[in-house]
C-alpha cells in the first residue's frame, strides 16, 4: 500500500505538467489574440459613433518623399550616341527613421554607369527642425534617350533623367515634388547650338510587367517614378541659314541651266552635274553627326527637292539637245517658261515641307 501511494505521489507532478502545458498555450495565445480582436471590433460599451470611427479610419498610408533637383550644366550631347551629360543636384526629405531614399534611388537611364559619379554631400541625413530628415547628393554622369530627329533642324528635344527607388514600390513609398518649382537649372548655364528651355519635374507610376523572380511577391509591383526633362531647342535663325543658305546657293547654280544658250549642251550638263554632286557633298556633311533613323527627317525632304529639282533641269537639257540651231529662239522661250515653273514648285513644296514640320 505505502509503495502504492508512492507511485502515485511520483506520477501526479507529471500528470499536472501534461494538462497544464495546454492549457498554458491556450491562455497566452488568447492573451496575443484578445487587444487584436478588441482593436478591430470595440467593445460595446464605446458609443456607437466611436466605434464607427475607428473601424472608418483609414490604414496608414505610404511614406512620402519630398524630392527636388538642381540642374547645375549640361554637356556633351552626341545624337549618334543618344546621350548626354548632365550635373545635378537631388535632394530629399522624409519622416520616417528606417529609410533613407538618397541611398536607394537609382537612375533608370543613366549610360555607361563605368563614367558617372555619384557623391553624398550628407554622410547620414540631417534632421530638420519639423522632425524630418534631409539628404543630398550630387551626380555627373551620361545619360541616354532616344532623340526625336523628324523636325532637324528646327527640332527640340528634351534631355530626361529618370529616377525611381529600388527598394520600396507604392505601397510603402511615394515621391512628393518639392513646392511649385521642384526642379531649377542654373540660371547661366550654356549649352552651345542651344536654347536651354523651362525644366520640368513630374512624377508617374511605372509598373514592370514581371515580379523579377521574386517567389513572395505575387504580382508585379508600381514604383513611384521620378522624370526631370530639360527642354532644348535649337536657334531658328542661326540654323536657317545654316543650313537652307547652301542648298540655296546650289538651286540657283542649277538654275542657270535654262539660261545657257541650247547649243552648249555640253556646259549646260555639266553645270548640272557638278550642282548635283555638290548636293550630295552637303547632305552628307549636314546629317554626319546623327544617327541613322528609319524616318525621313525635314532636311532629308529638303534635299530630295533640290534633287528633283536638278534632275528635272537636266531632263530638259537632254530632251532639247535632239534639236537643231533653227529652233533655238523657241528652245530659249521654252527655257524660261520651265526655269519660272520648276524654282516655283521647288519653292512652294520646300514652304510645305516647313510647315507641316513646325505646325
Amino acid at each position: 500500500m505505502a509503495s502504492l501511494l508512492h507511485a502515485l505521489g511520483r506520477a501526479a507532478p507529471r500528470a499536472a505538467a501534461v494538462i497544464a502545458a495546454p492549457l498554458v498555450a491556450f491562455i497566452c495565445a488568447a492573451a496575443a489574440t484578445l487587444p487584436m480582436a478588441m482593436a478591430q471590433t470595440p467593445p460595446a460599451s464605446v458609443p456607437k459613433p466611436v466605434q464607427q470611427a475607428i473601424k472608418g479610419a483609414p490604414a496608414p498610408g505610404p511614406e512620402e518623399v519630398v524630392v527636388g533637383a538642381y540642374i547645375n550644366d549640361i554637356q556633351q550631347l552626341d545624337f549618334k550616341a543618344n546621350n548626354y551629360v548632365i550635373d545635378l543636384y537631388v535632394w530629399f526629405r522624409w519622416t520616417s527613421p528606417d529609410i533613407d531614399p538618397s541611398k536607394s534611388m537609382e537612375f533608370m537611364n543613366r549610360f555607361a554607369s563605368d563614367d558617372n559619379l555619384r557623391e553624398a554631400l550628407t554622410e547620414e541625413p540631417e534632421r530638420m527642425p519639423d522632425g524630418g530628415y534631409y539628404s543630398i547628393l550630387r551626380y555627373q554622369g551620361l545619360f541616354s534617350t532616344k532623340f526625336q530627329l523628324a523636325t532637324f533642324p528646327f527640332d527640340t528635344q528634351y534631355l530626361t533623367v529618370i529616377m525611381e527607388d529600388t527598394l520600396a514600390g507604392t505601397g510603402e513609398q511615394v515621391y512628393v515634388p518639392d513646392g511649385k518649382t521642384p526642379v531649377i537649372v542654373d540660371p547661366v548655364i550654356t549649352l552651345p547650338g542651344f536654347h536651354v528651355g523651362t525644366p520640368t519635374m513630374k512624377i508617374t507610376t511605372n509598373t514592370y510587367p514581371t515580379n523579377f523572380g521574386d517567389l513572395s511577391v505575387s504580382d508585379a509591383e508600381p514604383y513611384s517614378r521620378i522624370v526631370l526633362s530639360i527642354p532644348v531647342t535649337r536657334p531658328m535663325v542661326a540654323m536657317s541659314i545654316k543650313t537652307f543658305i547652301p542648298i540655296a546657293l546650289i538651286v540657283v547654280c542649277a538654275l542657270l541651266v535654262y539660261f545657257v544658250r541650247p547649243v552648249y549642251v555640253e556646259g549646260r550638263i555639266g553645270l548640272g552635274i557638278t550642282a548635283l554632286l555638290t548636293l550630295v557633298a552637303i547632305q552628307l556633311t549636314a546629317t554626319s553627326s546623327l544617327p541613322d533613323v528609319d524616318y525621313l527627317m525635314m532636311i532629308d525632304k529638303i534635299f530630295m527637292l533640290a534633287y528633283l529639282f536638278i534632275i528635272v533641269a537636266l531632263a530638259r537639257v537632254v530632251a532639247t539637245s535632239w534639236r537643231g540651231e533653227a529652233s533655238e529662239a523657241e528652245t530659249k522661250a521654252q527655257d524660261r517658261r520651265w526655269a519660272i515653273w520648276a524654282l516655283s514648285i521647288y519653292l512652294i513644296a520646300s514652304a510645305v515641307v516647313v510647315w507641316t514640320a513646325l505646325r
